[in-house]
């Protein structure tokens, strides 16, 4: 290496690594030092500026007796195309335009270190704020909370629901006053079974554990709430029923009867008839605004017949009884005297405008068939009777008799259209109307259960029972048949021996053809009930009458209101009844399937005070006040020693029944 030059050093250990520079200045920034390295090395500041600064000129150098000049930076080995490496990170923060070195970051100003605390603190007391008034809320009826003007807030829902009921059912019970025709007669709520819905009333209510909004509005608000009322549709139908019996005015079509041998008329006659519908939607509306007046519609019954069909039927009937018919046979003949033809002979409506007569041929063959049939060739319906206490088969019997219905259609025509009075009949088989094989070997052979109820003496309503029981009288059910006391009886008509009698309807005492024949239907219902056959259908009585066992009493009303049983056994059940002045009895004979059925009772509940008012309308019918109260039944079949079965519990709601006093002058 002889042609060398000597190997400069540089005097800045830093000088052949390129350094960044600045914006400002191309002189090269040391960006960093390696850990725990300090610049301080390589002196004071100012010095290092001069000692980069000097050259061989320079003040100091050696002419000057300085450091000889620096040498030239040695360049690095070019690179092509590649980006120089990143630095690392500074150390040393830029102050003022110098540089000078920092270890620890300064200190945070102090609100920066108070603000999280204070959202701290915030959240917590807002957190407190809703968290004690709503554990103080909890489990009880939000505070502020009214329904039409009680405060139950902060109560809990039972002492909710007492409230209300003391303070708000007075309120709601506000009767309604219907004008039928200029006549008033006044519903009270229990009439219409109106009812405070408390549990949906209070179900309106905030409850459990508040949310946030809910205390607040339980703080500084309140919370109005409508009451919930509602209506027992049933019952209140039940009430318009009652009224509409002493409204209406039925349209009577023209009719010509006889009294004894002379005919009397009956001119047709325009009616009105309650709308009943319209009645119970307009009774309920006017209770669910808070009571009031409220008119009802009657709607007119006319007739179809006029004056001049009653006027050329009367004619007809004169002439009908002027002379007797006569009916032949053979040589045997049978006179049917004008009066058995008036005692069974009407003229009423044909449908299409006129009368035409209408003739009970079987009850003048039960009269006048013996003069042509002897009686041991007539027909006879297989029965039982009663003997020493036990059934006895009465079998039955084909027999030959006059066709009655030939019969009727003849005579009617005679006293429609005249002609002779002489009328030939014959004689045929006549199968009995219930034969030996309908009721042999269907287990009728004891008592199964009776019942008996009792009555005042020489009322107008116990010729209605008495009469009642004689149309069934040895009535026979066979297995799995439906009875309906309705369709058996049919409807109550003076001409079926019945009478007026007063009966409640709907919660109103009136006046009606067969009333007070309730107490049969309630007498077989029982007697039913303890015969372990099938309830179908019954509504029991609105009014507790304490002649009757609670929760087994039954309302009759043709055609509305039935009794239906069905004999669910494999026997048959023969219905035998019986009466006195003051008490009558139901019967029933088949064979026992069970050991006993008794009747359980509950305690009767949920007691109503009963109202007390005085009445001076013409024909005002007193009644006896009794408490309204509830109460359930359960039928128990007992059999080897066990419960068998239960019946589903029957629950029935008496409705207390006002004291009615008449003070009209009778």
């Amino acid at each position: 290496m002889r042609n060398a030059g000597p190997i400069e050093s540089p005097t800045d250990p830093f000088a052949s690594v390129p350094l960044p520079t600045s914006g400002v200045s191309r002189k090269p920034r040391i960006e960093g030092l390696p850990p725990g390295v300090s610049r301080d090395i390589f002196g004071p500041p100012d010095r290092q500026d001069s000692r980069q600064a000097q050259g061989p000129s320079a003040t100091g150098g050696p002419q000057g007796g300085g450091l000889p000049p620096a040498a030239a930076p040695a360049q690095p080995w070019p690179m092509t195309d590649k980006e120089p490496p990143t630095p690392p990170a500074p150390v040393f923060g830029v102050q003022g335009g110098s540089e000078r070195p920092s270890v620890f970051e300064p200190d945070p100003p102090r609100r920066r270190r108070l603000l999280p605390g204070l959202l701290t603190l915030v959240v917590v007391l807002a957190a407190l704020a809703y968290v004690v008034p709503a554990v103080l809320m909890s489990g009880s009826v939000l505070r502020g909370t009214h329904v039409a003007g009680v405060d139950i807030g902060g109560l809990t829902v039972t002492q909710a629901a007492d409230k209300l009921r003391n303070d708000l059912g007075a309120r709601l019970s506000k009767p309604v006053v219907v004008d039928i025709g200029g006549k008033k007669d006044t519903i009270q709520p229990d009439e219409a079974g109106l009812e405070l819905d408390v549990v949906g009333t209070i179900g309106q209510a905030p409850s459990g554990f508040p949310s946030p909004q809910e205390v607040w509005r339980g703080l500084t608000g309140t919370t109005e709430l409508e009451p919930k009322v509602s209506i027992d549709s049933s019952q209140l139908t039940r009430t318009v029923e009652g009224l509409a019996e002493a409204a209406d005015k039925r349209g009577h079509e023209g009719r010509v009867t006889f009294t004894g041998l002379v005919p009397k008329p009956r001119e047709p006659e325009d009616g009105v008839l309650l709308d009943r519908d319209d009645a119970v939607r307009r009774i309920s509306d006017a209770f669910l605004q808070g009571g009031g007046n409220v008119a009802l519609t009657l709607r007119p019954s006319k007739p179809i017949t006029s004056s001049e069909s009653v006027q050329t039927a009367l004619a007809k009937a004169r002439q009908a009884v002027s002379a007797p018919i006569t009916l032949t046979i053979g040589d045997k003949q049978a006179v049917v005297s004008p009066a058995l033809i008036a005692a069974n002979l009407t003229y009423n409506s044909d449908g299409d405008g006129s009368l035409a007569p209408e003739f009970d041929a079987k009850a003048v063959l039960a009269v006048v068939e013996s003069s042509l049939v002897d009686a041991a060739q007539q027909p006879l319906d297989a029965t039982y009777e009663i003997v020493d206490g036990k059934p006895v088969l009465v079998p039955a019997r084909t027999g030959r008799g006059v066709n009655d219905k030939l019969l009727a259609r003849d005579a009617e025509k005679v006293f429609a259209e005249g002609g002779p009075r002489t009328i030939p009949v014959r004689l045929g088989a006549v199968a009995p109307a219930v034969t030996t094989a309908e009721v042999q070997g269907l287990g009728i052979k004891e008592t199964v259960a009776s019942f008996t109820t009792s009555y005042d003496c020489c009322q107008a309503r116990v010729k209605n029972i008495q009469r009642m029981a004689q149309e069934l009288d040895g009535h026979l059910v066979k297995p799995g048949e439906t009875f309906s006391l309705n369709e058996v009886v049919g409807e109550r008509t003076i001409e079926d021996g019945y009478v007026e009698a007063g009966q409640i309807v709907g919660g109103r005492m009136v006046n009606i053809i067969g009333g007070g024949t309730s107490q049969f239907a309630t007498t077989m219902y029982n007697a039913v009930f303890f015969g372990g056959f099938d309830d179908v259908a019954h509504q029991p009585m609105d009014y507790y009458a304490p002649r009757y066992p609670a929760g087994r009493d039954v309302a009759l009303l043709y055609p509305d209101l039935d009794l239906k049983w069905r004999n669910d056994s494999e026997y048959g059940v023969l219905i035998k009844t019986a009466f006195t002045d003051t008490s009558v009895s139901v019967t029933l004979w088949s064979t026992k399937r069970y050991d006993k059925i008794e009747a359980v009772e509950s305690e009767r509940r949920n007691f109503t005070a009963f109202r007390r008012e005085t009445s001076s309308a013409p024909g005002c019918l007193p009644t006896t006040g009794e408490q309204g109260f509830t109460i359930d039944v359960t039928r128990v079949f007992h059999l080897d020693g066990k419960v068998a079965k239960k019946d589903k519990k029957l629950t029935t709601k008496y409705r207390p029944q006002t004291q009615t006093t008449c003070t009209a002058t009778r």
